[in-house]
């Protein structure tokens, strides 16, 4: 019968993107009406800056996701393709570059090069993608996938912060939009601590500190240009 693992390190291509989109929802769109309100904004205009807020937000999220992990996927395909020629062009030089990779993990060398031979002839590309390049599939670049999961969570996080906005009235509206966004940014930060395998408190403390920064640094600047203007 055979056992089936589940390992963390595949959920880090998704997880990282969902986790950054939602986070930086909660956190940008919570700071943006609080700086608005803070300047003297109506209750129509915190809504409309909450919502352009979350547009934008989300499609930059995507964006810049997307951009990223092409970078990260080109630069996988070059060395995949460079891979890919030498062993069409050099075959012996590659077996024995991948029989030194096994011996410098402890294995004797004659094993060593029996290991490298039989994987080679099963899938050389894959072996020295593998052991040579540091490529895994279950680590490989998704673009499209983390561009969505990034600007799907973002969307998700921006419209709690708004929510409270549509249902709080205005002389409630910061006091309920910073407990609100800090207890949800708690929650966010320790289940993916818990999905990633770290600590939770860890994990909830340092997102609540860097999301009750940020929110108070904006609040600030609101109220600063707000009384200026």
């Amino acid at each position: 019968m055979r056992h089936e693992e589940n390992h963390r390190s595949e959920r880090i291509g998704w997880l990282r993107a969902a986790v950054m989109g939602a986070n930086d929802g909660i956190v940008s769109t919570a700071s943006l009406v609080l700086g608005v309100a803070a300047a003297g904004g109506t209750g129509s205009e915190v809504t409309v800056a909450g919502m352009a807020g979350l547009v934008a937000g989300a499609m930059s999220m995507a964006a810049g996701e997307y951009i990223s992990v092409s970078s990260q996927a080109d630069t996988e395909e070059s060395d995949l393709a460079r891979e890919r020629g030498e062993l069409e062009t050099n075959d012996a030089s590659e077996r024995a570059e991948l029989a030194g990779i096994y011996v410098s993990r402890g294995l004797d060398p004659s094993l060593a090069r029996q290991v490298a031979d039989q994987l080679m002839e099963h899938d050389a590309l894959g072996a020295h993608a593998r052991d040579e390049l540091g490529i895994s599939e279950i680590q490989r670049a998704r673009p499209v996938q983390a561009a969505l999961a990034s600007a799907g969570t973002f969307a998700v996080g921006a419209g709690l912060p708004l929510l409270i906005v549509l249902l709080v009235p205005a002389g409630m509206l910061t006091a309920f939009v910073v407990g609100t966004s800090l207890a949800c940014l708690a929650i966010l930060g320790a289940l993916a601590a818990h999905v990633g395998g770290a600590r939770s408190t860890v994990g909830a403390l340092r997102v609540t500190f860097w999301g009750a920064l940020a929110m108070a640094l904006t609040y600030g600047v609101g109220a600063l240009f707000g009384a200026v203007v």
